[in-house]
């Protein structure tokens, strides 16, 4: 594993080296532009770059929690893993050991996809790493399926393998799935809020976290916000999430649980949708200030 990291010019926010060094930062961001089994739009292999490009245009100040994390915490970002022509087992092992060799420096790692396939590697990484973890997934879709167009490593697997080592599960947004996912959520007690009572009721918070345990970890795709707000994403679906009420219930995870680490995956950077790169860029910092308030 390299501790080199982007110069400012190309680092998450555009920080000088003395918060983005690797040595003074607790926060350490990983690339994975993994990109290999998008059904309908693709360029999410485009999306951490477009995350970190646009991140320099983000204030350094949040005026919600009156601080400046990156100055108080530093960020590291690392150059972005390679995959080549490496098989997705191997791609994932290789976002895997990064992620797992940051933890054990005692980094808070954030890791930006790529399609979604890429979390089952950073999400088993902190599940050995941090007791009692409960996996918090905003996301339109299930993403339960056993197989999808011939492989077991497809995005629309990834809670299906992440499943095959830990079932605490709690989807937000979920707005698209077939009857065979529908089943495995019944079956394995998977706690799914669907993005049709969400919007009947905000009591759906307080419910969703009394089913969280201590430590969290947050998977995002941006598919779960609705598609009138963040466009750029390879399968949008009507019907999402918007900012602030997605703000606030990661803010309520933030006070109330544990939260040990997260990705934000499934950009799709688009010449005709600018602002998707920015919200994503925000999402992430503002993630990050909830975490170490």
């Amino acid at each position: 594993m390299t501790t080199k990291t982007l110069p400012k010019s190309k680092n998450f926010l555009g920080i000088d080296k003395k918060y983005s060094s690797y040595s003074n930062s607790e926060i350490v961001i990983i690339s994975a532009p993994y990109e290999k089994t998008v059904s309908y739009g693709t360029g999410t292999k485009h999306g951490p770059k477009a995350i970190l490009e646009a991140s320099h245009y983000v204030e350094f100040y949040d005026e919600e929690t009156n601080r400046e994390i990156c100055f108080e915490k530093g960020i590291a970002t690392l150059p972005p893993l390679y995959f080549g022509k490496e098989s997705a087992k191997k791609s994932l092992d290789k976002i895997y050991k990064n992620v797992k060799q940051n933890l054990e420096n005692g980094k808070f790692v954030v890791t930006l996809g790529g399609e979604h396939t890429i979390s089952q590697a950073p999400i088993k990484a902190h599940f050995e790493h941090f007791e009692n973890l409960s996996i918090l997934q905003f996301d339109a879709h299930s993403d339960l399926r056993d197989t999808y167009e011939g492989t077991k490593y497809s995005h629309a697997c990834v809670m299906a393998r992440v499943a095959e080592f830990s079932t605490n599960i709690v989807q937000i947004g979920i707005r698209a799935q077939d009857k065979s996912e529908a089943e495995f959520i019944k079956k394995n007690k998977i706690k799914t809020f669907y993005a049709h009572d969400i919007h009947k009721s905000r009591s759906w918070m307080k419910q969703a976290l009394k089913n969280l345990n201590e430590n969290v970890y947050i998977t995002f795709d941006v598919d779960a916000f609705d598609p009138s707000f963040l466009p750029a994403t390879g399968t949008p679906e009507p019907g999402g999430l918007f900012w602030y009420e997605t703000l606030d219930f990661v803010k309520l995870v933030a006070k109330e649980k544990n939260l040990v680490g997260f990705d934000v995956v499934e950009l799709a950077p688009s010449k005709a949708h600018p602002a998707s790169d920015f919200i994503a860029a925000k999402l992430v910092y503002k993630i990050l200030n909830y975490v170490f308030v």
